[in-house]
């Protein structure tokens, strides 16, 4: 995903100021495609020389007054291509699974002091992943946005539901390793 598409999204839904956008990436879209303040002001530059949005008339100019935008119907156009095109998974990166790889020949100091800090940090973001799910997915909602956007949250869910059961997982497996380096090549 890229941040053009997700600007485009988060427009489509609401159109909103470049303050409003960074406010609702740190509620929402955030949690999967983060961005800065800067990032998306920069983006958003961008996309309205592209002719893919533009800023909202306002009733009276005034210096430093903050523009919203909304989405063109190139956007429109972009963001529907861009949906429908086949997009290949990327792999999947994490310097907590390297420094486990790494462990192997350097030791495991450290490591699984903070394979609990991982566990907390997970089952936190689990809890308030279902509130969420509580809270803005009751049953019967089943409009076509509210189930795509329930979908997108499930992910999350399932996602930090693997991470706590693997970090138990890891935890247990530490448990009965042997105090000690690595015996492996130095």
């Amino acid at each position: 995903m890229s941040l053009p598409h997700a600007i485009l999204t988060a427009l489509l839904e609401k159109p909103s100021s470049g303050l409003e956008l960074t406010r609702r990436f740190d509620r929402s879209i955030g949690y999967f495609w983060s961005a800065t303040h800067q990032q998306i002001y920069r983006e958003l530059g961008k996309l309205e020389a592209d002719g893919l949005i533009r800023a909202l008339p306002t009733e009276q100019p005034a210096r430093g007054q903050k523009k919203s935008y909304e989405v063109l119907a190139a956007g429109r156009a972009e963001l529907a291509r861009w949906t429908a095109a086949s997009q290949d998974p990327k792999p999947h990166r994490d310097p907590l699974l390297l420094r486990l790889r790494a462990a192997a020949v350097v030791g495991t100091a450290g490591l699984e002091e903070d394979l609990r800090r991982h566990l907390e940090l997970h089952e936190r973001q689990l809890a308030e992943y279902r509130e969420i799910e509580q809270r803005d997915f009751p049953p019967g909602r089943d409009a076509t946005e509210d189930r795509l956007r329930h979908l997108v949250l499930r992910a999350g869910i399932d996602l930090e539901t693997f991470w706590t059961q693997w970090l138990r997982h890891a935890l247990a497996d530490f448990a009965e390793l042997p105090d000690g380096e690595p015996s492996g090549p130095a």
